[in-house]
């Protein structure tokens, strides 16, 4: 009779990554560099040119990409949420961390020697490791949250009053944030609070496919997490 552990230990492959939250990630990773590169140019415009408005209409293009993506992440993190409801355990780790675990918690340092060079072994996780948990838990979803809240409360300007988006939002972000330039200062710096994260993201998921024992980037191709060895799989 074989135990899980050697039944463990024997896994090359684990399907994790499902089409839509494949689908998703792709989509969200263009929207936000739509976003992220309009949303500098609003806040830093380029010169005017020169003719007839009409004839450029370059600024009002910026603002149609940036409001046109924004709704495209909007509408899939509230995709991604309910998938997190009806999908495997792997698209829930980042909604709901498992800090009441000390396991998670020595995965985090673990983790945190790994990338300084000072573990001498990385661990194998079927889905994110825990260090990866905790900054997407908080630098995503809670920075994603805070971003589209603050951007409605801007675009809720421009609506007018009698929007749902002044309503839901315009009425009590701009007071609590500091009214317009405040709320637009907030909303530029969480820019670039995503931004670093994003940096940091791809440079860890290329390092991990260089240096660990299992695919990071071609698991959110092709869904597979690949393991290069025989030893256990982390759980935790």
């Amino acid at each position: 009779m074989t135990d899980a552990s050697t039944t463990t230990r024997k896994q090359e492959a684990v399907y994790v990554y499902q089409a839509p939250v494949r689908l998703w990630h792709w989509v969200q990773a263009f929207a936000i560099l739509a976003l992220g590169v309009t949303g500098y140019l609003i806040g830093s415009p380029p010169p005017s040119l020169g003719g007839q408005a009409s004839d450029w209409f370059l600024f009002g293009w910026i603002r149609y990409i940036h409001f046109v993506s924004a709704w495209i992440v909007i509408v899939g993190f509230l995709f991604r949420i309910y998938w997190a409801v009806i999908g495997n355990e792997q698209v829930r780790e980042i909604f709901v961390p498992s800090f009441w675990r000390p396991s998670f918690w020595g995965g985090v340092w673990h983790e945190i020697l790994w990338y300084l060079m000072l573990a001498k072994e990385p661990r194998k996780y079927v889905g994110h490791n825990p260090l990866a948990v905790l900054a997407m838990h908080f630098l995503y979803v809670w920075g994603i949250i805070f971003m589209i809240v603050t951007g409605l409360a801007l675009y809720g300007e421009g609506t007018g009053m009698d929007s749902w988006q002044y309503r839901w939002f315009s009425s009590w972000v701009l007071p609590l944030l500091g009214q317009s330039q405040g709320v637009h200062t907030w909303h530029h710096l969480g820019m670039w609070v995503l931004v670093v994260f994003v940096i940091v993201h791809v440079y860890v998921a290329v390092r991990e496919d260089i240096m660990s024992r299992q695919s990071i980037i071609s698991s959110m191709i092709s869904g597979w997490r690949m393991f290069k060895d025989d030893r256990p799989v982390d759980r935790d």
